[in-house]
């Protein structure tokens, strides 16, 4: 942890000019002239990614993020990132402009469009990264007393 202290320190000094982090320095800490982020992997959602790269390009100024994507990334997260890009008029690179979502005429049915628990506008709630990762925890964090019966009775 005090390490993690001083690089900050020395980042927000200016006496270092790159700074690696998580997802947690995402959230809730400042750094106003952060001119270029560079995701060396795509988050688990798309809420995640709004988070990274809005440490740049704060109070009008211009900022830039790069995003390195894989095979492994989930096409949901970047169909997610597509129509990001597109609702933002920003630049679309032609590896995410080539996927569409079997489902993506339907993507607008309804009152809002795509998904109604994490507002990516590349998948509906039926295929949400962000949904389906919550349910994994909840389910691995289980107990053996949470599912089975308590008492004589057993419905």
């Amino acid at each position: 942890q005090e390490e993690r202290f001083y690089a900050l320190e020395k980042f927000l000094k200016g006496e270092k000019d790159v700074l690696c982090a998580t997802d947690v320095a995402s959230k809730g800490l400042d750094f106003p002239d952060i001119q270029h982020v560079i995701n060396y992997d795509l988050p688990e959602d798309i809420e995640n990614y709004v988070h990274r790269i809005g440490r740049t390009g704060r109070c009008g100024r211009q900022g830039l993020a790069t995003t390195f994507i894989n095979k492994t990334c989930d096409e949901a997260i970047l169909l997610d990132l597509k129509h990001l890009l597109i609702e933002a008029k920003q630049i679309v690179p032609s590896l995410l402009l080539k996927l569409e979502s079997d489902k993506g005429r339907l993507l607008d049915i309804g009152d809002e469009p795509g998904c109604s628990y994490c507002n990516g506008l590349g998948h509906r709630i039926t295929n949400c990264p962000k949904l389906e990762s919550q349910h994994n925890k909840t389910a691995n964090n289980m107990k053996k007393n949470d599912f089975l019966a308590k008492g004589n009775s057993d419905w």
